[in-house]
Parts: structure tokens; C-alpha cells; sequence
């Protein structure tokens, strides 16, 4: 027994041919119209032009803190764009910029309590290379992954506004009366 009609089946077969070997595509699955993007990895010249974008955009004197995190992002994201490095290349997101950062900052962060935490160690006759080594064995004991932002930490560690960024989240985590 047959659930359509042999002339349904007609209709049916003209429009997506049964007895061909191809697999039909059906409207979502259409190539050229994928939605799926090629996943591209972030480079070091990425993190430092996204790094140059947030920190320039933040402290832009004249619209400075006043502006909604949407806006905040777009002018991120839109001078990441410009950059005349990445003339070229496919433009980022928003959201690839967004998520990009929340990682550089989330890493950074913790490498930067990593690295006083090795200068608070830091012996007589060790040097700058002794205690990112140090800094850098911390991180990995604590993260179980290497630290592998040292070039965005690099760029960060010494702005006025990262570390105040920085300094606001650490005591946002600390209970009262710590």
C-alpha cells in the first residue's frame, strides 16, 4: 500500500528526482548561501590592533566612559577594521572582537596576579627573564595551560586604563571586609 498517489508521486519525483544519485539540497542547505563561517584564528597582530582599538577607544576624552557598551563596541570594532594592517582580510564582528577581549582580558588578568605574584618572590640576583619564568610556571600550576598571551599582556600591563579595569574586577571579587 501506497501513501501517495502515483500522481502525487510524479509531482513529487519532478521536483526532488528519487532515483538520482546527487543529494538534493534543500534551501538550508544551499552553498552559497552557508552560514557557517571559516573559523579564523586570532594572530598576534590581531590581539595587538584589537588591544590598540579598545584601549584608543576608551580613552577617548571626548566621548570617553559616557557611551553605551553597544556603541562602545561598534567603535571598536569598526577601528579594528580600519586598521590599515589588515587591508585584505576579511573584516571581524562585533561579537568575534567581543569574545575575542573577554579571553585576552580573562588570560591577561590572570597571568598579571600570576607575575606579582613572582615579583613578590622575586630573590636577590634573579632578573626580569627569572621572574616571567617563574610568573609563567605559576600559571601553568594554577591553569593547567600555558600562557600564551604574553605579547597582549606585554601591551596591557603598564596602561593606566587596563589596570584600573583590572584593579575594579579583582575588588568587585573580593568580599567585604577582606
Amino acid at each position: 500500500t501506497h501513501c501517495i498517489s502515483s500522481a502525487a508521486s510524479d509531482v513529487y519525483k519532478r521536483q526532488v528526482d528519487l532515483d538520482s544519485v546527487e543529494t538534493p539540497l534543500f534551501s538550508s542547505q544551499c552553498p552559497e548561501e552557508s552560514s557557517v563561517k571559516e573559523r579564523r584564528k586570532w594572530t598576534v597582530k590581531d590581539d595587538i590592533i584589537l588591544i590598540g582599538a579598545w584601549l584608543n577607544t576608551s580613552k577617548d576624552s571626548i566621548v570617553s566612559n559616557e557611551q553605551k557598551a553597544g556603541a562602545f563596541w561598534k567603535r571598536i570594532v569598526d577601528y579594528y577594521n580600519s586598521s590599515p594592517l589588515l587591508v585584505g582580510t576579511v573584516p571581524r564582528e562585533l561579537g568575534q572582537c567581543k569574545q575575542r577581549w573577554a579571553r585576552i582580558t580573562d588570560l591577561v588578568c590572570k597571568f598579571a596576579g600570576c607575575y606579582d605574584m613572582a615579583l613578590r618572590e622575586q630573590r636577590s640576583g634573579q632578573n626580569e627573564n627569572d621572574v616571567m619564568k617563574q610568573a609563567l610556571d605559576i600559571f601553568y600550576s594554577d591553569q593547567n595551560v600555558k600562557f600564551n598571551l604574553e605579547h597582549a599582556w606585554r601591551e596591557l600591563r603598564h596602561d593606566v586604563k587596563w589596570c584600573a579595569t583590572y584593579l575594579e574586577k579583582d575588588k568587585d571579587k573580593r568580599k567585604p571586609g577582606d
